[in-house]
């Protein structure tokens, strides 16, 4: 068994990448299999109610075990550590926030898919932000004011999903600096052991990185969206509301660009003390009762 030393000198998150002639057996050896996993990965992942993700063993078990070999085919970081339960959640409450936001989006929902099990790269996984104006106009409505009502609720419906995926994603953060912790202090440690600690703690930072990403475009996408309805059905009631809506996304989506942590820029006190000397004063003066 090959065992590795463990020093406090050793970088916090180290990307263990496999050698050229590693890459070419595993390419030989990975193709039959990613090919039958892209065959039957025509179509995108199956979702239920509220567009979660349901339970499937071509998009759960065989797409992602074909995709761990792409993966090391590109010189790519692969764990093969047993993912905890924030793991787990982490990656259900960030499906929804990757997929794209029409739920009608066949190819873009395919190719979303490919890349979250790794079949390819992340950023071939993208789709242009033109797509959800595309789909938003094919769909009848009986009001044209209804696409903007559309596109407000899907930006608020975002919002609300960012802050829990942020509760669960500080805690993998938090769990990947006790582990990197843990492997700095073990004077000897299988290979194996070092390896899958630093390729965990890498694809765990870069998920919460590509759901970062992708709800940038989302928010391209919404503005995309009213900035060409607002020319081919104006409606000033709307617009505003709309415009608001995906104002309120953006702010929250900031909280994944600062690690999902609140920024206090003016270093306030999080809990105000009331005045001594204005008590029951102006507003502070309860109602009189009747």
């Amino acid at each position: 068994m090959t065992t590795t030393r463990a020093n406090n000198a050793r970088p916090a998150c180290v990307a263990i990448r496999p050698s050229r002639t590693t890459r070419g057996a595993l390419s030989a050896a990975a193709l039959p299999l990613m090919c039958c996993a892209v065959l039957i990965a025509g179509c995108s992942r199956p979702t239920g109610d509220f567009g979660r993700a349901q339970p499937s063993v071509i998009h759960d078990t065989i797409m992602p075990e074909a995709g761990k070999l792409a993966a090391r085919v590109r010189g790519e970081p692969v764990s093969e550590f047993i993912l905890t339960d924030d793991e787990k959640l982490l990656r259900d409450l960030g499906w929804g926030l990757i997929r794209p936001p029409w739920a009608k989006d066949w190819i873009g929902g395919t190719k979303v898919e490919l890349a979250r099990t790794r079949l390819l790269p992340e950023k071939d996984g993208k789709v242009p932000v033109t797509l959800y104006s595309v789909f938003l106009g094919s769909e009848k409505f009986n009001s044209s004011e209804a696409r903007f009502d559309r596109i407000s609720a899907d930006a608020r419906g975002d919002a609300k999903l960012v802050p829990p995926f942020c509760e669960v994603a500080a805690r993998v953060e938090a769990a990947d600096r006790e582990r990197l912790a843990a492997v700095s202090r073990r004077d000897i440690l299988t290979q194996d052991t070092f390896e899958g600690a630093n390729a965990r703690v890498w694809e765990n930072r870069a998920y919460i990185g590509w759901v970062a990403q992708a709800l940038r475009f989302r928010i391209q996408a919404y503005q995309t969206a009213t900035d060409h309805f607002e020319i081919e059905t104006p409606s000033g009631s709307r617009l505003w509301d709309t415009n608001r809506a995906i104002k309120e996304l953006e702010e929250v989506v900031r909280l994944t660009e600062t690690g999902c942590a609140a920024e206090n820029r003016f270093d306030t006190p999080e809990d105000l003390k009331r005045s001594r000397i204005y008590n029951n004063w102006g507003l502070e003066r309860p109602a009189d009762q009747k």
